[in-house]
């Protein structure tokens, strides 16, 4: 039988957040030790990525209740100038420090103290830590798995089960009035597992947390005079919101950093956390909540407009796991265009709005345009009817903020261009590995998607260097066609490889059909037409093509 538990977890003192130190090292620390080290602190690890998003709100949802703002741009220079305000901080978790209590037998923190099943059913741990890959087992290095938890893990799988939980049958929690038959039918994945989770990287974790720390007086964005975090709420029962509270939360970012999307309860003893109680909470519709969510971008859906009967409707932007944030470039620097609310002239994508905060932040001349963020992205993609986690997203961008900036439109273009010029090299690389396959006579299309990867790969490092490089005095059109030159270096190497290997039968190549009637395709063709193709969407590159042959 498990022993009885210690009365008391206290977050505020005790080590549970994975922090990195500026000498790569990792240690845990206290909820107050984080924002005493920040400023000497890499950043939040965690357990995966997922759960360094959502710890990293769960810290700013403290500074932002804390430090009751920042009102606007002006409050924020004086954090920013003058660190973060322990003194307040310290006097806040004090205050609310019952609700900061793993094991608190009133207020648990993220719990609801009495949640129990008709039969009083408890599920393995297995219900709250993410295996990802589905099926490969996190834990697997530990001895016993995931039996237990000791109460630092289980305090961390708490906060990211209320983000990313998937969808599923979940246990049915007595007073929650959607229960049938003794379960929880699904209610869809936590509020973070909509998201396609983006946040703004500084030099350490101080400068993360003021990057993301957005003034309430933000345009677009919902501040309302009532938004607090989860825990200056009285504490949830079994069953969700209801009345003015279901229309009207959250009422902000405080709010809704700290959703509670779940109900659970931890089954502990002496040594830790055995068991969970885990059930639906506060559902939340991810559509048209752009004023509200500043961690994700927005794509405007007309196919939730017509099956919603809307005139405008936008949902988060997800991360495709098998592209590179960079090549999403355009959704991360291409700010808000003015008078694009209504209908027709609505924007087809919206910026995060975190972004359009730092942006500000530059344009108002707060940040120094050569000041380097890395706009971290970072998701998880489902499986089975959203039932599971099959990957997550984890990636970076690297650039001065000069590229968010108003003033410098062209080197924002540029850099926009840059990603273009890469998508059509790459395409004509994919069509040389197309043509060799068809005209030796085996499958087209796997070697065209392998080689197309193959080909992203081989300009990921380039493009994040050259990206980097990007500065207020930059010239960008020899920035492009510095790009464009390396573009073509490496490609066309990558095409010389994929012909010398292409074969004998790909040399004499055969008769092949095309919308144009027939063609007789041999590698000499595929080679000529690779080189053809580059010259024409390279043109700006300095260099020149002493290989090219025309037809």
């Amino acid at each position: 039988m498990p022993n009885d538990p210690p009365t008391s977890f206290d977050l505020v003192e005790h080590p549970w957040i994975p922090v990195q130190k500026a000498d790569g090292t990792e240690t845990e620390l206290s909820l107050y030790r984080v924002f005493q080290q920040a400023h000497t602190l890499q950043r939040v690890v965690g357990d995966l990525p997922t759960q360094e998003f959502v710890l990293v709100r769960l810290l700013l949802a403290v500074l932002h209740d804390a430090v009751d703002g920042p009102a606007d741009p002006e409050e924020w220079q004086e954090l920013w100038e003058g660190g973060i305000p322990l003194d307040q901080v310290g006097t806040y978790l004090a205050k609310h420090r019952e609700r900061f209590d793993l094991l608190h037998p009133e207020t648990p923190f993220f719990q609801v103290a009495d949640l129990h099943t008709a039969k009083g059913d408890v599920s393995p741990l297995e219900r709250i830590v993410a295996d990802v890959p589905n099926g490969a087992p996190f834990f697997t290095m530990r001895e016993g798995g995931i039996d237990r938890l000791t109460f630092a893990e289980a305090a961390r799988w708490v906060v990211h089960a209320h983000a990313y939980d998937p969808s599923g049958i979940k246990s049915g929690a007595v007073g929650d009035p959607r229960v049938k038959n003794g379960k929880g039918y699904p209610q869809g994945v936590g509020w973070a597992g909509n998201l396609g989770g983006v946040f703004v990287e500084g030099r350490n974790l101080r400068e993360t947390l003021l990057l993301n720390l957005i003034a309430t007086d933000t345009d677009h964005l919902r501040a309302d005079e009532m938004d607090r975090p989860a825990w200056r709420f009285d504490p949830p029962g079994a069953a969700p919101l209801g009345g003015r509270e279901q229309v009207l939360r959250p009422y902000g970012v405080r709010d809704l950093y700290t959703w509670q999307t779940r109900r659970l309860r931890l089954r502990c003893d002496a040594d830790g956390a055995y068991g969970v109680v885990l059930a639906y909470g506060d559902p939340l519709s991810p559509h048209n909540a752009h004023d509200r969510e500043p961690m994700t971008g927005w794509r405007r859906s007309q196919t939730q407009e017509k099956k919603l009967r809307e005139p405008l409707v936008y949902m988060p932007q997800e991360h495709n796991p098998a592209r590179s944030a960079w090549r999403g470039l355009a959704s991360l620097i291409t700010g808000r265009k003015r008078g694009s609310n209504q209908h027709q002239d609505a924007a087809g994508s919206l910026r995060p709005r975190v972004l359009d905060w730092v942006a500000r932040l530059a344009n108002e001349g707060y940040l120094d345009d050569r000041y380097l963020i890395r706009s971290r992205v970072v998701g998880a993609v489902y499986g089975t009817q959203q039932s599971v986690i099959d990957e997550v997203v984890d990636d970076r961008v690297t650039m001065k903020v000069v590229l968010l900036h108003e003033s410098a439109p062209n080197l924002a273009a540029t850099a926009k261009e840059a990603v273009a010029d890469a998508d059509s090299a790459v395409a004509a690389l994919g069509q040389l590995a197309a043509d060799l396959a068809r005209a030796a006579g085996i499958d087209a299309t796997t070697q065209q998607d392998t080689t197309r990867d193959r080909g992203f790969g081989i300009l990921d490092g380039p493009f994040r260097e050259w990206l980097a490089s990007l500065a207020p005095d930059t010239d960008p059109d020899e920035r492009r066609a510095v790009w464009q030159d390396t573009v073509r270096r490496l490609v066309r190497s990558e095409g010389a490889g994929l012909i010398e290997r292409s074969g004998e039968a790909a040399w004499n190549g055969r008769i092949v059909d095309t919308k144009n009637g027939q063609l007789w395709l041999s590698a000499a063709y595929a080679e000529r037409r690779f080189h053809r193709t580059l010259a024409a969407e390279l043109s700006r590159t300095t260099q020149s093509d002493t290989t090219e042959v025309t037809v």
